[in-house]
């Protein structure tokens, strides 16, 4: 059988370009490629349409009958073995698995966003800045089987390797689209999709306001909320009472507490798609 090619010297261009898309966002968007570490994410986004170009391993964690087994491959041109210095100096976790795909990146324009529900249920996060808020908010909307996850006026790319172990993966498992207001607005007006949105001081709480229609929950920054834009236009305001000192929580707690609330009025009610 023939074996894969073997890298053991930092300065091989393959190297360096698999650093760079790990560090920088303007890379993985002039490449349309990012890097993606770990065996569980890389089977959720192959599960989930992502398209493998080629996949690196270390034969001392990862031998090369489980890559081959793992990624699907058969070519072993799109397999490549790393030493293990070049590979720990490559992974971005500690404690890894031996395995780094290079994967091509998906096109998450709204347009794109078509739904199979009647009733489809969304979270709606504007501008969110924390790749770990971030990723939580992903495994959320994984645990609840959302319909999609809209993000308004991102701060950065979806791809950045923070949000990917964060999500633990769950960024591949929910259809995603990101958009600014007026685009995110027109989109759910198209639809007909309501649009509940969290805010301090509401007159609703979250409890009393009716989900079992297709909606979308918004929710903003920890630092500052949701910004006017959707306060305005939103056809609820819902809160969180809140019983301690504080008057915020963190956001993917907040849209938690809400989004299984949706889910608990869905269920008990009958609701069907």
């Amino acid at each position: 059988m023939t074996e894969p090619k073997y890298i053991s010297s930092f300065q091989n261009p393959e190297v360096r370009q698999l650093i760079s898309l790990r560090e920088k966002s303007r890379e993985r968007r002039k490449t349309g490629h990012f890097l993606l570490e770990g065996k569980r994410e890389l089977q959720l986004a192959l599960q989930g349409g992502y398209r493998l170009v080629r996949l690196y391993f270390c034969p001392d964690i990862t031998p090369l009958e489980e890559a081959r087994e793992l990624s699907g491959i058969s070519d072993v041109r799109e397999l490549v073995a790393l030493s293990a210095e070049v590979y720990k100096k490559t992974a971005y976790r500690e404690g890894t698995e031996g395995v780094l795909a290079l994967m091509e990146s998906q096109n998450h324009d709204l347009k794109s966003l078509a739904f199979a529900n009647k009733k489809p249920l969304i979270l709606l996060a504007e501008a969110p800045e924390k790749p770990g808020n971030i990723g939580a908010l992903f495994r959320t909307a994984d645990a609840a089987a959302l319909d999609a996850v809209i993000i308004v006026n991102p701060r950065g790319d979806l791809y950045n390797p923070n949000i990917i172990r964060s999500s633990v993966g769950c960024l591949f498992t929910v259809p995603v689209a990101v958009g600014s207001v007026e685009e995110v607005s027109d989109f759910l007006k198209l639809h007909g999709i309501q649009v509940l949105a969290a805010a301090l001081g509401a007159p609703t709480r979250y409890d009393q306001a009716d989900y079992s229609g297709a909606t979308a929950i918004a929710v903003g920054t920890e630092a500052t909320g949701l910004s006017p834009f959707w306060s305005e236009r939103a056809d609820l305001n819902i809160e969180i009472p809140m019983r301690g000192s504080i008057d915020s929580m963190n956001v993917s707690v907040a849209a938690s507490i809400i989004i299984f609330e949706a889910l608990r009025q869905r269920n008990f009610g009958n609701v069907k798609p």
